[in-house]
Parts: structure tokens; C-alpha cells; sequence
């Protein structure tokens, strides 16, 4: 399991999205091993029970927990939310890390699956939180991107509304990593001189779940050239709890440093629009 620096995180809150698998697995238990108590929020209780066992045994004294989330799905994400802010806790890290791609059809909510999972979803729950964040400050807001965010030029409008119209939806994945990328950059605007910081990064090519619709050979030939799950935590672990990136918001990471992402990731009009747009069919604003 990789350790960034061994820092204590005792006394500190995460939650962490898609926790029972892949990098957000091994993020939570290093977060949970390293002392914070962690909410595992997934769509699976039966699937993310073996982690809570895992962090339980650990026996740090701060004991997981689990959430009920569908990110495709805005009833689903209010309720998720709500849930936690009931429990009066602080929240000191967010993990947007959750993902899918290659999926067909439409989100609960309306929204091609890829682009509704990985970014409106991860929103409308950040907007959600977004006020107990701010009361725990020192904070951050950690979002898993991908240097897929390269592949494309900028973002479909009506498209994103529409079942993917790729066969591999590798298009659509890569417009959903750039409103990732997007996204992080415009929070941090946003919140610049709160205490929350926030960051986005690329976790390296990584043998995760994201692609796990994907026909079974495709699959096969992804997996020949993909790295463990526990070199793709290096990066989101370094995110999360590094000193530099408390204070240094709204930049992209990749390696556990600052790199600089596509163009289109840099214009602050495509970020302004995708917010404004994010802000109307989420109903939640900052």
C-alpha cells in the first residue's frame, strides 16, 4: 500500500467516492490507516463491506462507514449527502474518485452515462457539501481526472444529454475528464482565500474498474499495458494530504506534481460555461 509521507491524519474526515474498488479503495485505507475516519460512498454496501472490515481491523479508533450513493442519480446524491451532514462531523477531505466509461444509454437523471457519473454527479455532491467544507477549513476537494482529458477539444452541450454516439465512448470519457479538470479549476477559484483547496489529477494508466462495461477482450488488451491500482493512489494520497496542494488550488497533477493540462482544460470561458451549465441542471449553486 503506498504511504506518501506517513503524516498523521488523525482527527481529520474524508469521504471518498466509488471506495469499494480500485484507487478509491487504496486511498481509503491509507487514509484510514494513516488515522481519518473515512465514509465509504458507493453504490454497494455488500461490495464496500470488505474494506470496512479491512479498516476495522486496523483498529486506528476512527471506525468507517458506509454511504449509499449512485452518482448517476441527483435523488440518490441529496440523499447521500444528507445523510452525512445529519452526523454534525466536520469534513476535511472530499475524494471525487468514483468513474465509469465505455457505458451505453442515459443516467437516472438525464445525462450521458460517462459525462453524468463522472462530472454532474461528482457536482451536484461537492455543491452539496460545499458548506460543511468550508466550516472545516483547512479542506480539500480531490478530483480524479485523467490525461484522457486530452483527447478532446472541448464539450458537447447537447451531447451530453444524448447515449454516447462512440462505439468505445473513449470520447465521451475524455469530455468527461476534461469537465473534471474544468470543474477543479473553477472551484478553486471560486473558493480562493476559504481554506478549501482543490486539485485534479491524472492517476496514470491503471488497471481499475472504470472500464469494467467494456467487452471482455477489450478489456483483455487494455489490461496488458495498465499499472496496480496502488501506483494510481500515489497521486490522489500526494493530493490529499501534501502541504503544497492546501495552498496551491486549482491545478492539475499527475507523478505527485504540478503539470500543466490541454488547452482547452486552461480556458476559463469553457469552465464558466460548464459551471453556469452544471449550476442549471443540478438546481445547486455556490
Amino acid at each position: 500500500m503506498p504511504d506518501v509521507d506517513g503524516r498523521s491524519l488523525r482527527g481529520r474526515v474524508a469521504l471518498v467516492t466509488g471506495a469499494n474498488t480500485g484507487i478509491g479503495r487504496i486511498t481509503a485505507l491509507e487514509l484510514a490507516r494513516r488515522g481519518a475516519q473515512v465514509w465509504l460512498a458507493g453504490r454497494s454496501a455488500e461490495r464496500t463491506q470488505p474494506v470496512l472490515d479491512r479498516i476495522a481491523a486496523m483498529n486506528t479508533g476512527a471506525p468507517a462507514r458506509f454511504l449509499p450513493l449512485e452518482l448517476g442519480d441527483f435523488d440518490s446524491i441529496r440523499a447521500c449527502a444528507e445523510s452525512f451532514l445529519a452526523q454534525g462531523q466536520p469534513l476535511h477531505l472530499l475524494v471525487n474518485n468514483a468513474g465509469l466509461a465505455g457505458a451505453r444509454g442515459l443516467t437516472a437523471s438525464g445525462f450521458e452515462v460517462a459525462f453524468g457519473v463522472n462530472h454532474v454527479g461528482h457536482f451536484l455532491l461537492t455543491c452539496l457539501l460545499l458548506p460543511c467544507l468550508r466550516r472545516s477549513a483547512p479542506s480539500r476537494v480531490v478530483t480524479v481526472a485523467s490525461r484522457a482529458h486530452r483527447r478532446v477539444s472541448g464539450i458537447d452541450w447537447d451531447g451530453v444529454q444524448r447515449p454516447a454516439a462512440s462505439l468505445t465512448g473513449i470520447r465521451e470519457y475524455a469530455q468527461s475528464k476534461l469537465a473534471n479538470v474544468l470543474f477543479s479549476a473553477e472551484l478553486g477559484q471560486r473558493l480562493a482565500g476559504s481554506g478549501v483547496s482543490t486539485c485534479a489529477l491524472h492517476p496514470g494508466v491503471i488497471d481499475t474498474d472504470v472500464w469494467r462495461v467494456l467487452p471482455r477482450p477489450l478489456r483483455i488488451l487494455m489490461r496488458l499495458r495498465l499499472a496496480p491500482v496502488e501506483t494510481g493512489a500515489r497521486t490522489t494520497l500526494y493530493c490529499a494530504t501534501d502541504p503544497a496542494t492546501a495552498t496551491d488550488t486549482g491545478l492539475y497533477y499527475s507523478d505527485e506534481r504540478v503539470v500543466v493540462p490541454s488547452a482547452a482544460a486552461l480556458d476559463p470561458a469553457l469552465a464558466a460555461e460548464l459551471w453556469r451549465r452544471s449550476e442549471a441542471w443540478t438546481g445547486c449553486g455556490s
